[in-house]
């Protein structure tokens, strides 16, 4: 039953709206939402053992080594293993990769296309809500109330890495990093690429897409 069952990832470069996609997806097809970050952020909130060793490689602008996240995605993915989902944020290598399709069955992998130049513009204009890490951006994804979360109603803050520099160095990593992973996805026939400036314009696509490939 379970290997009938849709199971995508999600990808795309920091700032290419890839929360605001997966919201979407999420609540147009029923399907669970398993983000890395999210995860990591609640295990240092706990002080859990992940969390304090999480905590640490985070501080030092490491990642987390994949033996210490791929337990824990693998071990969330089991909770969930009669339900549809989408995987956000994992994986980062391809060690992950191969091991999440060893163990689980991958129907899409989901890249989000954006040109850096636009990436770069939009960061300047973005605030997040650091607790929980929901971003808005002014003029494309604003808060309800200006400067405050739409859920808590707590301030928001900018990261102070989100300068046209830091973003681009960002970037530029992001994609020495992801390239083997998007060839890896590509020989295992399961990437789908939307290219686009903006949400609006590459939603559509992405839920065209779904409609024809998400099992009714």
């Amino acid at each position: 039953m379970s290997s009938n069952l849709f199971r995508a990832v999600i990808m795309g470069a920091p700032g290419s709206g890839k929360g605001t996609v997966s919201a979407r997806i999420v609540k147009t097809f029923n399907m669970k939402y398993i983000s890395s970050g999210d995860m990591l952020r609640s295990n240092i909130q706990q002080k859990t053992d992940l969390g304090k060793i999480a905590e640490q490689y985070i501080k030092d602008g490491k990642l987390v080594p994949d033996i210490y996240i791929t337990k824990c995605i693998l071990s969330e993915l089991e909770k969930i293993k009669t339900k549809p989902w989408l995987l956000d944020g994992f994986p980062r290598t391809l060690d992950q990769a191969e091991e999440l399709l060893h163990t689980e069955s991958i129907k899409a992998v989901i890249n989000l296309d954006v040109p850096f130049e636009v990436i770069i513009e939009r960061l300047q204009s973005r605030w997040v809500h650091l607790p929980s890490g929901r971003v808005y951006n002014i003029g494309f994804n604003d808060p309800k109330v200006p400067g405050k979360d739409d859920v808590t109603g707590e301030p928001l803050s900018q990261r102070p890495d989100d300068n046209p520099e830091a973003v681009r160095k960002r970037l530029e990593v992001y994609e020495a990093c992801t390239k083997p992973l998007n060839e890896y996805f590509q020989q295992k026939g399961i990437l789908v690429t939307f290219t686009g400036k903006t949400t609006d314009e590459i939603w559509p696509n992405v839920k065209k897409y779904l409609e024809r490939t998400v099992p009714k």
